[in-house]
């Protein structure tokens, strides 16, 4: 939700901090990076030490690292950068960690609907970001107290991780209790497993694309407005109304994305009277979700400079699609990858996803916009110079089509080969127990015999 709240309200950060469209995007570069940077060492910890601390601490982080950026002057953008990027040091504390927690709490198919429920937290916080930030900054005045928001919801959230949130044992749900391994054991494990590969270069892709698109979409269409009312000088009410529409079409879109791509891959997973089982379901579900969406992307870039309402609904059709995978996805990697490695396995996903996704999307996009539009500050200038920068995330969506085709041909395999292991390590220590216990028995009942 936070980092949406600041993308709600670029157009006035742009003015505050008198910054250009590479500058923008920046802001959302600088915290990935501290994001994807700090993901492995969090997931390094989580495998290891207590994640409801983990947690703990990079939430109280975030929040203060929130609350600050809001104080910045106008001279200050690199005191805001700055903490734009602690930002993402709390954030990757929890991303890494709930989901391995969630997979040691629930299996089968109840994780994935435990997941997906999950994962409808990210478009349902980015929508929340785009409507909150902007409609309270519209309310007040200032840009700052659209940031200043989230902050006050942490804290509920820190409430509740303290007081309610119970940490289950890893492998838990599987019954599964391996040991504790060297970081290069961990890491060669995890390049011979190829879903998971495959998985997160697909998931790369559609995370170059997202990213991009949350950030510049409310951007290019104030743009728009601009353009077709002759000005570029966009009022504050239409900048509200554009982040609302945005807000409510990335929320629902992705509610709805996220629920239908877990209900179409337990379908077609399972089987059921109309449709055969398919044991490779969940990549190929990713795989269209994100074929459907190239379509889609494309003619939203051209129908918002002739048709906005078309533009609009296009981008609703691509956000549901591409969030087909949110839940897939990492319920793939859970299936596929051992409880004692998923932590480090989601923070290494994490860091490459990002590193070569939405940590380096938004300032590409910014910087070819400024490359095209050559110092043109009219509405139109800036309007097609971002409509043909952001032609470059719709063909990187084509590679996510691939890389989740291919990993539909490796995933049944992995998945055998992880359960076999689960259980393996399940039935040792379900032995070393029997023995413990048989032993035990034997020096209880030793004094009994010797007494006779």
């Amino acid at each position: 939700m936070d980092r949406y709240t600041v993308a709600s309200v670029l157009t006035d950060l742009q003015q505050y901090f008198h910054i250009s469209d590479s500058q923008a995007g920046l802001l959302q570069t600088v915290f990935i990076w501290f994001y994807m940077l700090f993901a492995p060492i969090c997931g390094y910890l989580g495998d290891r030490f207590n994640r409801k601390l983990i947690m703990s601490v990079g939430l109280s982080i975030w929040t203060l690292a929130v609350f600050l950026s809001s104080l910045a002057s106008p001279d200050d953008y690199t005191w805001f950068l700055l903490c734009r990027g602690i930002v993402g040091i709390g954030e990757a504390s929890y991303s890494t960690v709930a989901p391995t927690m969630i997979a040691d709490m629930f299996t089968g198919s109840q994780r994935s609907w435990m997941l997906m429920v999950f994962y409808i937290a990210i478009p349902g916080g980015s929508g929340l970001g785009f409507m909150l930030g902007s409609r309270v900054s519209a309310l007040t005045g200032h840009w700052q107290w659209g940031v200043r928001v989230t902050p006050l919801l942490a804290v509920i959230c820190l409430l509740l991780i303290y007081f309610v949130l119970q940490e289950p044992h890893r492998g838990e749900s599987e019954n599964a209790h391996f040991e504790k391994t060297s970081l290069m054991e961990d890491i060669k494990y995890l390049i011979k497993i190829p879903t998971y590969i495959y998985i997160t270069i697909g998931f790369t892709a559609i995370v170059f694309v997202t990213g991009s698109m949350s950030w510049w979409t409310p951007t290019i269409a104030e743009h728009a407005y601009g353009m077709h009312h002759g000005t570029t000088k966009i009022p504050e009410d239409a900048k509200a109304n554009i982040s609302l529409i945005f807000g409510v079409i990335t929320c629902s879109a992705g509610l709805l994305g996220v629920f239908l791509g877990a209900l179409l891959a337990e379908s077609w997973r399972d089987g059921n009277r109309w449709i055969h089982p398919n044991p490779s379901a969940d990549p190929l579900i990713c795989s269209f979700g994100a074929l459907i969406a190239v379509p889609c992307m494309y003619l939203a870039l051209i129908l918002t400079s002739k048709f906005m309402i078309g533009g609009w609904f296009m981008i609703f059709l691509a956000v549901t699609s591409m969030c087909f995978n949110w839940a897939i996805n990492m319920d793939i990697l859970m299936y596929t990858i051992i409880p004692n490695r998923r932590a480090l396995a989601t923070a290494i996903q994490t860091l490459i996803s990002h590193l070569f996704g939405d940590a380096t999307s938004p300032y590409i996009v910014g910087l070819i916009s400024d490359l095209i539009r050559r110092g043109d500050e009219s509405s139109a200038g800036r309007f097609f110079s971002l409509q043909y920068a952001l032609f470059l995330p719709n063909f990187v969506l084509i590679l996510g089509v691939l890389f989740y085709m291919i990993a539909s041909f490796t995933v049944v395999e992995d998945r055998e080969k992880n359960t076999r292991a689960i259980q393996m390590n399940a039935s040792l220590f379900s032995d070393d127990e029997n023995s413990v216990d048989e032993h035990a028995m034997e020096q209880d009942v030793r004094p009994l015999i010797n007494s006779d």
